[in-house]
């Protein structure tokens, strides 16, 4: 069983910056990768990046290429989301997930099997 924890939210005025982190412990066998995913209030939950843990390759939502970035630290277990020029759009809530995968890229799509609790991001002035 795999566990996820996310940190680094918070209140942020527009233009600002955050850095989330997605704390990985337990065990999860053979390959796997972690998206980022969000849901503001009365909205569907949306994928908004992912990452391989093994290769390292990445995928984003059109929409935030260039604002976000998704990295990790296999020596920490942690992936994380940097977050730049932060809109009011952004605010919502932050998961992390995981997904066992022997190949293949990552996907926006959460049928994810593994989710941490979130973090609030509120962008606001």
């Amino acid at each position: 069983q795999l566990q996820l924890v996310e940190s680094g939210g918070g209140l942020v005025q527009p233009g600002g910056s955050l850095k989330l982190s997605c704390a990985a412990s337990g065990f999860i066998s053979g390959t796997y990768y972690i998206g980022w995913f969000r849901q503001a209030p009365g909205k569907e939950r949306e994928g908004v990046s992912c990452i391989r843990a093994n290769s390292g390759s990445t995928k984003y939502a059109e929409s935030l290429k260039g604002r976000f970035t998704i990295s990790r630290d296999s020596a920490k277990n942690t992936v994380y989301l940097r977050m730049n020029n932060l809109k009011p759009e952004d605010t919502a809530v932050y998961y992390c997930a995981a997904k066992p995968s022997p190949f293949g890229p990552c996907t926006l799509s959460p049928d994810y099997d593994f989710w941490g609790q979130g973090t609030q991001v509120t962008v606001s002035s």
